[in-house]
């Protein structure tokens, strides 16, 4: 079943605050979302739903819009959650009409929504964003000539010096040296 995307309705609720009402229209979230093709993302995420019995998906703005939040702003999906709730600039972004007092959606559906998204179509919302950002001066097109690759997390091969079989290298080392230029050690073991 595909998402039911959320449109627009422009109705009036006299219980409930319509964000675009009670929020700044020039602030920067605001303006990049309408920047953004909504409508190419929607066609691009949404193609993995299939009709059939369950929940029905979340709207693909929504989540999208959450996978863009949580990379622009660095944030675990907790803290994304967490100001989700208390922003409502993410909210806006998120394609909400109305101020929501609590999360519309469980905490765990962002880690599904992007396991189902697969890497081609998290590519693509990269694309999107990519070419968003040219567009709106954010970046020019020469800034992605060279990329810089952070690895500080990624498994290395390296000992450290607190290391037991490092000491013990360097002591094998040490006593080969020592044999070669004919120094005489008491215990060579």
């Amino acid at each position: 079943m595909k998402p039911r995307e959320r449109r627009e309705t422009g109705e009036q609720d006299l219980f409930h605050s319509r964000l675009d009402q009670i929020i700044n229209m020039s602030h920067e979230l605001v303006k990049l979302a309408g920047t953004i093709s909504w409508s190419f993302i929607e066609e691009k995420c949404g193609e993995p739903y299939r009709d059939g019995p369950g929940m029905p998906p979340l709207p693909t703005r929504l989540m999208a819009g959450l996978a863009i939040l949580k990379h622009t702003f660095d944030l675990s999906d907790e803290e994304l959650c967490a100001r989700w709730v208390e922003n409502p600039y993410f909210q806006y972004f998120c394609g909400e009409e109305f101020f929501c007092h609590e999360l519309t959606f469980d905490r765990s559906s962002i880690t599904r929504w992007r396991q189902r998204m697969g890497e081609e179509r998290m590519v693509s919302l990269l694309q999107e964003s990519l070419q968003v950002a040219v567009k709106t001066g954010a970046m020019k097109p020469s800034d992605t000539r060279r990329v810089i690759v952070d690895t500080t997390v990624q498994p290395k091969n390296v000992m450290f010096p607190t290391d037991a079989k490092l000491i013990n290298r360097a002591r094998e080392k040490l006593v080969s040296l020592a044999r070669r230029v004919g120094i005489d050690l008491r215990q060579e073991r």
